[in-house]
């Protein structure tokens, strides 16, 4: 296994340009001497319900913050989000007679993939992106978008923080307890690296940074840092599939990250846009046959969907999102293969970021965004679509 202060070689795409390798070693030495943020116990207990998914008698939500700032691992910020996982959960269980596994997007969310590595702003200046707390700040600022390494540090003490507010609210998930699951992208090689411990409950080594992990469509390359990482750990992962992603590459994933492994190691999270599911979706589930009621197949409809608002902002239509989970169901119940769960984001705070429907797109303003990154769900919206989700599920039979 890596050490802090021996780094990989595998090429590993959206990496910050860390300005001082000194500080960097020096965070990774330390982050390495560190707590575990989660326990093996509950990571393996994870593995157990997330089976359950992919056999058709559970259910995953995982759900919350695009990119989570810092400033909500505030005791009253992370027990929102919480509660907002928690009240959607029952929800779905209650009407589809079915145990929901949740897990949050929160507790480590702090950091993002970009498509671009800089942006324009409208007088003209050009700035890095901003790519989560964990590596710059979101202000327009020369300054604050330069990545500092002693972020990585602070990541680990603002999900510190979480963690203990969300056990001592009784919401998160510890040894063989239920409750919810912590979630992230494993995107920063210098923040996942050193987090990984050696598993007392199984051979190997898991991640300490969350119950489950996920690689993004940007980050998924077969030779790539990212899923050797996934290899090496025993947590759940999961890995998102956009347009983009073929037959193969959902073969050799599945080879590479299930084979071997007990049922509900690996979730494939399609995120391929209302217009494209029904089209693809079925060739990518017949490359995974040989791993039938192994895999969990989660649907992100958030991500394939994001379109320009008038005011040039991002923004995701609802109506696009219903159809793009309503699709889902219907090509995996065509193939006889349980939908496993949804992958969403979302808020507790009453924000204009995403439209209702395409009508919405031509408006003045989105007067209530207040999202870093992307378009998030306000809660009437994620409530409605748990909603409609929950009758799917409540249908047995193809919708």
């Amino acid at each position: 296994m890596t050490t802090a202060t021996h780094r990989v070689r595998l090429p590993a795409a959206q990496q910050p340009p860390w300005a001082s390798d000194e500080r960097l070693e020096s965070v990774r030495a330390g982050l390495a001497s560190l707590p575990p943020l989660v326990d093996a116990s509950a990571v393996h207990r994870l593995r157990v319900e997330l089976a359950r998914a992919a056999q058709g008698t559970g259910f995953v939500l995982q759900g919350g913050d695009c990119a989570e700032p810092f400033l909500d691992s505030a005791p009253a910020r992370i027990t929102a989000k919480a509660d907002q996982l928690a009240d959607l959960a029952d929800l779905l269980a209650t009407r589809a007679a079915l145990p929901v596994v949740r897990i949050g997007r929160f507790a480590g969310q702090y950091a993002k993939p970009r498509s671009h590595p800089a942006e324009t702003l409208a007088d003209g200046t050009v700035l890095p992106v901003y790519r989560g707390d964990a590596v710059n700040r979101p202000e327009a600022d020369p300054a604050a978008r330069r990545p500092d390494p002693a972020r990585l540090r602070a990541a680990y003490d603002h999900a510190t923080r979480c963690l203990d507010t969300l056990l001592l609210q009784g919401h998160l998930a510890q040894g063989a307890g239920g409750a919810a699951y912590t979630s992230h992208e494993a995107l920063l090689v210098d923040l996942e690296e050193p987090l990984v411990r050696e598993d007392p409950e199984a051979a190997g080594h898991y991640s300490s940074s969350a119950h489950m992990l996920w690689i993004g469509e940007r980050t998924r390359q077969l030779d790539g840092w990212h899923v050797r990482f996934a290899e090496t750990v025993n947590n759940p992962v999961g890995v998102k599939l956009g347009p983009g992603a073929s037959p193969d590459d959902v073969r050799d994933l599945c080879e590479r990250l299930a084979r071997g492994h007990s049922a509900g190691r690996l979730s494939l999270i399609t995120r391929l846009g209302a217009a494209e599911t029904a089209r693809r979706l079925p060739a990518l589930i017949e490359a995974a046959a040989d791993f039938a009621g192994r895999v969990v197949w989660l649907c992100d409809p958030m991500h394939g969907n994001t379109v320009r608002h008038a005011s040039g902002r991002k923004t995701r239509v609802m109506t696009d999102m219903i159809r793009e989970v309503t699709d889902f169901f219907t090509v995996l119940r065509a193939h006889d293969v349980p939908p496993g769960g949804l992958h969403v984001e979302m808020t507790p705070d009453d924000v204009t970021e995403c439209v209702d429907d395409p009508t919405g797109l031509a408006t003045d303003a989105l007067p209530r965004y207040r999202s870093a990154c992307d378009p998030r769900l306000s809660p009437a919206q994620a409530r409605d679509l748990l909603t409609v989700t929950a009758g799917l599920l409540a249908r047995k039979d193809t919708p």
